[in-house]
């Protein structure tokens, strides 16, 4: 193979070099193609140079103009503004005087080479298969990353890997895969859903579309005549061509006894960076934040969604809800009123079994998911504890929502978006080995990390053996912490 030859990306061998050369002094040429945070996020970073081109935001439409020349260790900026947060990564931003702007229509230019690419799952899966990598590009998602952020492949794929591990390791082993709620795809396993639906009559269910998103499609039911639609056989197109084919829902047995605040249901997003699925590497961010409902939690009207589904998306549209005041509190108020009010080491339990979530989740799919290097994913996870304290895994977000809901919602993800900069690295300021990353914690890289003594603030009074290194809702000085690891990282590398 020639020096110059093209290859893809996940086939690529060490000898291909882009003609501009590796990442060095020279400025960081990036593409985006989301309107919100991230847009914010890139064009504030330090000697990083945005590439026009397709499904880029045009240069002149300059969201914050005084993140202009920010330092990378994530400053946030002073103004503040609303707008609503579903899932979806298009629309608004901050403006001029801490309002909101809209954002005029992508613009087609020429493409150009670039480093780094923040791009949408639809761009991905229309021009993975046929695009070219060089050794230092970055790009997010992996090419199939919904074999764990679709609702019924995600459980199909825990089901798997929980059977695999209780004939390999027995039945003991197998209850640490007991945090996701029975589950059915529809309509292909309805029958199977009908003979456990009538072993339990009276439970309440929900129905989710498996490929949905900000709570669109879902709904409660306690009769079977409420889910007819989705009986397997009864919509065969060839028999009524004009009939169309229901879509893949699942069908979940409903958590009726969540745990309450205020008499509120809630759930907490939390934010997770794999950099690789072989060896498998994943990074915890501290910080997150947890969503209520609007209206008081009850059983009896099961048809209100501002009741039972938490997201924003759905809250907002609520009549008595109030924007100034919001439906979350950041992880770090949770856990302490958990703290307060459980103990640390009820709470830290609890904390851990997230833990056990995100790792046997993403071991569900390391053998399935395509590796690349090239490749990154931040997943945002959603997790609903119960009144016993035990978290429950309600789905994963292959894109979670980078759209601000107001100051604190933005700093959040301001920070967060940064650090994840900070923990790919592009500028090569680190060394490599590091624990932790602004508000990220390693968690894993093929197997369990533990933490170092500096990282102690939410373990009772120092203890320091055999801590795993995760700290979510843990208190996040994250500036500092960047500051002094970028110091640290440079004087070794000097030496």
């Amino acid at each position: 193979m020639s020096k110059g030859t093209k290859v893809p990306g996940y086939m690529q061998g060490k000898g291909s070099r882009n003609p501009r050369g590796i990442i060095g002094d020279r400025e960081i040429r990036y593409k985006c193609s989301l309107q919100n945070t991230v847009l914010d996020v890139l064009r504030g970073r330090p000697g990083w140079q945005e590439v026009p081109g397709q499904n880029n935001i045009p240069q002149n439409v300059q969201a914050n103009p005084k993140q202009q020349g920010q330092q990378s260790t994530g400053q946030q900026p002073s103004n503040t503004g609303k707008s609503g947060s579903g899932s979806t990564n298009q629309g608004t931003t901050f403006g001029n005087k801490g309002s909101f702007q809209s954002i005029p229509p992508i613009t087609r230019n020429s493409d150009g080479d670039w480093d780094f690419y923040w791009c949408d799952r639809e761009w991905l899966a229309q021009n993975y298969d046929t695009m070219f990598l060089y050794e230092h590009q970055k790009i997010l998602h992996f090419r199939n990353h919904y074999e764990l952020t679709r609702k019924n492949l995600m459980v199909k794929n825990l089901k798997r890997l929980k059977k695999q591990t209780e004939r390999e390791l027995g039945k003991a082993e197998g209850q640490s895969f007991e945090f996701f709620p029975t589950t059915y795809e529809l309509p292909s396993e309805y029958h199977i859903f009908v003979e456990e639906f009538k072993k339990n009559p009276g439970i309440i269910w929900i129905m989710k579309p498996a490929a949905r998103a900000q709570g669109r499609g879902i709904f409660l039911f306690r009769r079977l005549k409420d889910i007819t639609d989705w009986k397997k056989g009864e919509y065969q197109p060839l028999s009524d061509p004009n009939r169309e084919v229901p879509e893949t829902y699942v069908v979940q047995r409903y958590i009726e006894n969540p745990y309450l605040i205020g008499g509120r249901k809630f759930d907490v997003r939390v934010y997770v960076l794999v950099v690789s699925y072989n060896p498998l590497k994943v990074w915890l961010y501290r910080s997150g934040f947890a969503r209520f409902s609007n209206t008081r939690f009850s059983l009896d009207s099961i048809e209100d969604t501002y009741v039972h589904l938490t997201n924003v998306a759905i809250q907002k549209n609520a009549p008595d809800y109030d924007p100034d005041k919001g439906c979350k509190w950041s992880t770090q108020q949770l856990r302490k009123y958990l703290c307060a009010k459980h103990g640390v080491e009820a709470v830290k339990n609890a904390f851990k079994g997230i833990d056990n979530i995100i790792i046997k989740s993403l071991q569900s799919v390391q053998k399935i998911i395509i590796n690349d290097k090239h490749c990154f994913e931040m997943y945002g996870y959603d997790v609903l504890f119960d009144s016993d304290l035990k978290p429950w895994l309600i789905e994963i977000n292959a894109s979670p929502s980078l759209t601000a809901s107001g100051k604190e919602d933005y700093d959040l993800k301001f920070g967060l978006l940064n650090d994840v900069l900070n923990v790919l690295d592009l500028e090569n300021r680190l060394t490599g080995k590091e624990k932790r990353i602004g508000g990220w914690d390693l968690l894993w890289e093929d197997g369990p990390i533990l933490a170092d003594d500096g990282n102690m603030e939410c373990t009772p009074n120092g203890t320091t053996a055999s801590i795993p290194n995760s700290f979510l809702g843990c208190h996040n000085d994250r500036k500092r912490q960047l500051r002094e690891l970028f110091t640290a990282a440079q004087s070794i590398k000097k030496s």
